[in-house]
């Protein structure tokens, strides 16, 4: 990830992959096809083994909000914590390629389910609006994340992204709104 995030995914040659990897050439094909399977296992490990984390920091809160707070906090960490990673994903999942369009619509699908359910079980407690589609809802928080994330991305990653969690979470639940102004 580090080679696509510094070439880019065109200019990527797979001898600088393998040269960075540290291994002859010949080795990376005993792995992969060519550097779009590279591409394609990369959104493939993503979706395998980033949502065990998500799933771990939503068990860790009690209310809808709390796992709300916590899956988006941990979710701006991982990106943090991985920016090559990171650069490579919200690059790469923009293009729109044949090739990661499944696995993009996978990591979707699986998020959005996550998000259903905390929205649900916040519907439940009271502390989010039944009258709004939960599948709105979902997209628009899934949006709202991977905008903080693309301008983190497209801003040089010069800030800590995870002080936005509180911001963020409060307009997501409490909205922009005093009150009702109908």
């Amino acid at each position: 990830m580090t080679v696509f995030a510094k070439e880019g995914f065109y200019k990527t040659k797979v001898s600088g992959i393998a040269k960075a990897a540290g291994v002859a050439d010949g080795t990376i094909y005993l792995y992969f096809k060519n550097k779009d399977d590279i591409l394609r296992q990369f959104f493939s490990y993503l979706a395998r083994h980033i949502f065990e984390r998500f799933q771990e920091a939503i068990g860790q809160g009690d209310t809808a909000v709390e796992k709300l707070r916590n899956l988006i906090n941990r979710h701006l960490q991982e990106c943090q914590n991985d920016k090559d990673f990171t650069r490579v994903f919200q690059t790469e999942s923009r293009q729109r390629r044949k090739l990661v369009k499944i696995e993009i619509e996978k990591i979707s699908k699986t998020y959005l389910a996550l998000l259903k359910q905390i929205i649900k079980q916040g519907q439940a407690e009271g502390t989010m609006r039944k009258e709004i589609p939960l599948d709105l809802s979902a997209r628009l928080i899934l949006s709202a994340v991977d905008g903080v994330v693309n301008n983190w991305v497209l801003g040089g990653c010069k800030y800590n992204m995870q002080t936005t969690t509180e911001p963020l979470v409060d307009l997501l639940v409490n909205g922009l709104g005093v009150g009702s102004q109908r």
